[in-house]
């Protein structure tokens, strides 16, 4: 969706009044578009209609920080940064054990502090992991599909690459472009915390009326739910916007990206927010939070 497309939108400067259909933001990935499927196809019902916007994560992290969306799929990274706009649904994001990002390399590279990786944006969990395993990396920001090229070139603009930070579908394709992992960075967090990684959150605008963001959170699990019980359903549109990825690399990302967090983020996933907060607060790559981070 262009940015004209969006002039429609609703701004930060918006009255809390309802519009006649809530702009949703979420990913062309399988793990959203299997979510998502049954809200956006009016297979269950919400408090109010919505109209799918499909992007990639990071350009959602950016309009949400413009406050351009009034609910939208988020890096939890991002979320840091618009906690006084924005509030996190229980529903629908994606954390867990085995999901984290990878660090990928050429050759036997080892020590990264001095050296330069490809990122898939500044707003991601993946690159605010990879600063607090290597606080001396130098980074090249690029949309996360042109990560893996760019390492196996050694180059992306004129900048060498020695290493690159990779996400969503590319930790089961790395091989093929020849890469080496070199860190699991969620594997890192879970032996630092014993704690899930916190990956992507659903947020709705704090503005927004309390039964509605409620009833938002229910209508987002219970299209997860629908997705659950009538499996092939979403199949056509998941495939739709699934690029070249084929139907087994689809259906793992599915397996690995949707568990019992994506229906709720329980009080564990609670704590693993915090922890995540807590470091990058630490760090100084955030500030304190600001109100709940979930919908009461």
């Amino acid at each position: 969706m262009s940015t004209d497309a969006l002039s429609s939108v609703s701004s930060p400067e918006s009255s809390a009044e309802l519009p006649a259909v809530l702009d949703l933001g979420y990913s062309f990935c399988p793990n959203d578009t299997f979510i998502f499927h049954a809200l956006h196809a009016g297979l269950v019902q919400g408090p109010l209609p919505v109209r799918e916007v499909l992007e990639d994560v990071q350009t959602l992290n950016e309009w949400a920080v413009a406050g351009r969306l009034p609910m939208t799929k988020i890096s939890y990274r991002a979320y840091f940064e618009v906690m006084d706009r924005y509030v996190a649904l229980r529903a629908g994001g994606a954390l867990g054990r085995g999901v984290g990002p990878l660090i990928v390399t050429r050759g036997d590279v080892q020590e990264l502090n001095g050296r330069t990786v490809a990122s898939p944006g500044a707003l991601t969990t993946a690159e605010l992991l990879l600063r607090l395993v290597f606080p001396g990396v130098n980074v090249v920001r690029m949309r996360y599909d042109e990560v893996m090229p760019a390492v196996q070139r050694g180059e992306f603009g004129g900048q060498p690459i020695d290493a690159g930070l990779i996400i969503h579908e590319s930790r089961f394709t790395f091989h093929e472009y020849g890469l080496t992992r070199l860190l699991d960075l969620g594997a890192w967090w879970e032996g630092e915390t014993g704690l899930p990684l916190p990956l992507g959150a659903i947020l709705v605008r704090r503005d927004l009326p309390r039964d509605v963001q409620r009833g938002l959170n229910a209508a987002v699990r219970a299209s997860l739910e629908y997705a659950y019980a009538h499996p092939d359903a979403a199949r056509a549109y998941i495939r739709e916007h699934a690029l070249e990825m084929s139907d087994e690399i689809m259906q793992a990302h599915i397996d690995l990206y949707v568990n019992p967090f994506s229906l709720d983020v329980g009080e564990e996933g609670e704590r693993a927010v915090r922890e995540l907060h807590r470091r990058a607060v630490e760090v100084g790559a955030t500030r304190p939070a600001v109100g709940a981070l979930f919908v009461e």
